[in-house]
Order: structure tokens, then C-alpha cells, then sequence
């Protein structure tokens, strides 16, 4: 039984996530780590940070949510490109997308009061420097 309390409150979390990015208009800024591709720290916060492997988060916008996968364009928060549409690994502008994992494992224990909204597949510390909490 607490298993299954255990995965219906992750799944549930999961939805939340993925409901929260769809209803997001492309002008939405997110935090998403912006380390090298072959890193997997897919760390996303609504306020600026950093990410589980150090580095700093960087403001990027939503090009497209594919099942529990984001794609982000990487030019920066004031950017409208779009995705590509001869290059789905590009955004308009040409530069290359990063995509982020939405299977988030841990979440920021700032309480209740806290808005930072850090998600995480490791541990570590959340955008607003508390510790994040597994979920």
C-alpha cells in the first residue's frame, strides 16, 4: 500500500510538472542547467541558481514538451525564436536546443512560503540554495 501511495503521488507530481511547462507561453523564462549534453543533471528552477553539477543556471524559454521530455531554446530569456522546422535539434535562430528530462526525482524543501520551483533527477541544492528533497 505505500508503494502505490508513494508512486500515485509521484506520478501525480509528474503531471503537475508537465501541466505547469504546457500551460507556459513560449515567453515564460525558466532556469535550466546549461552544462555540456553528455551531463544529465536536468535541473529546471523559475528562479536563477544553480544546477546539481555547479553550474550556473541559465535563463531559457519552452520551445516544445515531448511526452517527459522539454526542449529549451538556448538564446537567452528575451529570444521568440521557435523550433526549427528543418532541424528539430535548432531553434529558428540556428542555435542548438537543449532538452531536459521532465522525470524529476527531486524537488526543492524550501517550504511552502518559497516560490524557487527547482526539479531535479539528483540530489543537491535547489535556485534558491536550500537542499532538495526526494520525492
Amino acid at each position: 500500500m505505500k508503494k502505490v501511495l508513494i508512486a500515485l503521488f509521484v506520478v501525480t507530481f509528474l503531471i503537475v510538472t508537465i501541466g505547469l511547462l504546457l500551460a507556459a507561453d513560449k515567453s515564460k523564462v525558466y532556469y535550466v542547467c546549461n552544462c555540456k549534453d553528455d551531463c544529465k543533471c536536468n535541473t529546471i528552477s523559475k528562479e536563477p541558481g544553480k544546477c546539481t553539477c555547479g553550474t550556473e543556471l541559465v535563463a531559457m524559454h519552452v520551445l516544445s514538451i515531448e511526452k517527459d521530455t522539454a526542449v529549451f531554446c538556448r538564446c537567452g530569456a528575451d529570444c521568440t525564436c521557435e523550433l526549427s522546422k528543418t532541424d528539430p535539434s535548432k531553434c529558428g535562430c540556428g542555435k542548438p536546443v537543449k532538452i531536459v528530462s521532465l522525470k524529476g526525482k527531486y524537488a526543492c524543501a524550501c517550504g511552502s512560503n518559497c516560490n524557487c520551483g527547482s526539479i531535479s533527477d539528483k540530489p543537491g541544492k535547489c535556485g534558491c540554495g536550500k537542499e532538495m528533497k526526494q520525492i
